[in-house]
């Protein structure tokens, strides 16, 4: 068998077992923890910035909730939201607000994840594009990718953390999430 041979042979033996042992739970757990711990509070705080708190304040998002979602629509109504039509703008800050709470959670515990991480992609994208576009970040902000400077607001952290939500959609939660044990129960296995 030869030196490389044995050195090959203890090489693949050692990841095939790693492999083995992590199977289908770890990454899909580890993907969601990894987002629970970096970004599940960014959204939830930001998702406090745009209701009020209390009953029934938190089903109702306020005039930052409108500037922060369609800051020129804002500017072009006085910032009076009241005077913007429901279609789209209402619309949209409802979605928006709502979504920064739900789809968090849902990631987080597992239930729907890749519909959430979707969603949650798809928020990312938009919420950039608003930032972009609309509050008119500068260029060091948004940043470049491969450049030398891995710490852009934009480009590089947004990136990140596109990257545990877009295994998420493709691979799933993994057999550690609500996911796994609705579908148990649907297809009657013991759990």
């Amino acid at each position: 068998m030869g030196l490389f041979g044995a050195l090959e042979a203890l090489y693949s033996g050692v990841f095939r077992a790693i492999q083995r042992l992590t199977g289908d739970w770890f990454l899909g757990l580890s993907a969601r923890l990894v987002f629970g711990s970096v970004l599940f509070f960014y959204f939830i705080n930001s998702a406090l910035t745009k209701v009020e708190g209390g009953f029934p304040g938190i089903f109702i998002p306020t005039m930052n909730a409108y500037a922060q979602i369609a800051p020129s629509a804002m500017e072009a109504a006085n910032f009076d939201a009241t005077q913007l039509p429901f279609m789209p703008y209402g619309l949209m800050v409802y979605a928006g607000t709502y979504a920064e709470f739900a789809l968090p959670v849902l990631i987080l515990i597992g239930l729907f994840t890749r519909a959430a991480s979707l969603g949650m992609i798809a928020f990312i994208g938009v919420m950039t594009y608003v930032d972009i576009a609309q509050h008119s970040v500068d260029a060091e902000t948004i940043g470049t990718f491969f450049d030398r400077i891995q710490n852009s607001a934009i480009a590089d952290q947004r990136l990140l953390w596109m990257f545990p939500l877009l295994y998420l959609v493709i691979r799933g939660p993994g057999i550690i999430s609500l996911d796994a044990l609705l579908g148990r129960m649907v297809r009657e296995e013991p759990i």
